[in-house]
């Protein structure tokens, strides 16, 4: 578990979590590839290609590799991204101007030491050829502090985004500098403020993850969505002896917000990858995916927000997700296979459907299921507080996640 926490505290941002993968991947013998060059045929082995900086695909060739094995999950997170010229003088106040990235609540964000991290391009030796630089403030260098309530005529009105939720990040009295955030962002990072072309910075919650409860079975952390399903995936595949089958781990970007982008799931860059290192087509179509994503846990102070019959309890195993309009991927025949693969290696599984009348939300299964039609199941650990900036989970329902990704891997 010191693991999960480890890079629950280093993966600031989707980039941060990508480099804390490949750091993993490297440490165990995965060749690393670039998408320009000619692979042939690739010998049994190990291997990974990172297109771009928030994404990353890796996989194993087994000595007699038969069948194909995916596991995918998302790299990103809520949070508030700094918008260009983020630089705000209020009365005295240096604030920094973000927007939301994805579905946060917003209301956990307020008084919270927040800190700054992401990627910064400079100048590089031309114009179609900049340099990109991995940025963390490594301290807490905002906050957006609360109206007290003795001055709200409504407690429980809409927060207005734009006004509310700007961060304060120094006093300007007496000093009249221009750029004054992304000026100290260059003299951290050690670079020439004149040579930064552009950024994706985001602010993110400092706070580290706890463990919670008089058995201490609980863990407290931000972007636990979705960092613990893509560790479990990199747990699995470099814990796994796998020898029947070219077992594949898709680290995507850009979930949160609809994951149409180049980085994301709504691209052909996973179909071109696969069928790089598939030689037979029929292997492909005979494959099978697993779309890893956490999963609405029964909150015990609304248990009407969940389904009469299928009630996901945090601790009681990872958790299968159905829907009849196909928001999550499973189909009874995928289902099945899981069902049965927990059987058998007696790992606790719960199975989810949303209560109807509530859509609940969509995962990377139906997006990559559009152009890669292999059997497909969306599944994941349960948490509460879902899209907060602290988010819960129970420990043994990760360790239930790892043990089934590695039979899923090895058989």
């Amino acid at each position: 578990m010191n693991n999960l926490i480890n890079i629950l505290k280093n993966g600031k941002t989707q980039f941060h979590v990508v480099e804390e993968c490949v750091q993993t991947f490297n440490n165990n013998g995965f060749q690393i590839l670039n998408m320009s060059d000619a692979w042939g045929t690739l010998a049994p082995g190990k291997y990974m290609v990172k297109p771009f900086p928030s994404m990353l695909v890796a996989w194993v060739i087994g000595e007699n590799a038969k069948y194909l094995r995916v596991a995918m999950a998302h790299t990103d997170f809520p949070c508030l991204k700094l918008k260009p010229n983020p630089d705000m003088k209020k009365s005295g106040y240096l604030m920094a101007n973000v927007e939301p990235y994805g579905g946060l609540i917003v209301n956990t964000w307020f008084d919270r030491p927040l800190g700054l991290a992401g990627k910064i391009v400079i100048k590089g030796e031309n114009a179609f050829a900049p340099k990109t630089v991995l940025y963390d403030s490594k301290k807490p260098i905002c906050i957006i502090p609360n109206l007290a309530p003795h001055l709200k005529k409504d407690k429980n009105a809409d927060i207005d985004v734009q006004k509310e939720l700007i961060p304060l990040v120094a006093m300007t009295e007496g000093n009249n500098e221009t750029n004054r955030l992304i000026s100290y962002v260059a003299k951290d990072a050690d670079i020439a403020y004149e040579d930064i072309l552009d950024y994706d910075l985001y602010l993110y919650v400092y706070e580290e993850p706890q463990t919670i409860g008089i058995n201490d079975e609980f863990l407290s952390s931000p972007r636990i969505d979705n960092i613990s399903s893509v560790y479990a995936i990199t747990r699995a595949l470099t814990e796994s002896s796998i020898t029947s089958s070219i077992s594949v781990g898709v680290f995507f970007d850009n979930e949160e917000i609809g994951s149409r982008s180049k980085q994301g799931a709504d691209s052909t860059l996973l179909r071109d990858i696969i069928e790089r290192i598939v030689p037979d087509k029929k292997m492909i179509y005979e494959g099978f995916n697993i779309s890893c994503d956490v999963a609405h846990g029964l909150h015990p102070n609304y248990p009407e927000k969940s389904d009469i019959t299928n009630q996901i309890i945090l601790g009681n195993g990872v958790t299968l997700k159905t829907s009849a309009s196909q928001r999550y991927v499973t189909d009874s025949e995928a289902g099945a296979v899981i069902t049965a693969l927990c059987d058998e290696k007696n790992i606790k599984l719960q199975k989810q459907v949303n209560r109807s009348g509530m859509a609940g939300g969509q995962t990377l299964g139906p997006i990559v299921a559009s152009y890669l039609p292999i059997k497909s199941v969306d599944m994941g650990i349960p948490i509460l507080a879902m899209h907060s900036a602290r988010e819960l989970m129970h420990q043994e329902d990760f360790v239930e996640l790892i043990n089934l990704l590695k039979a899923y891997y090895q058989y």
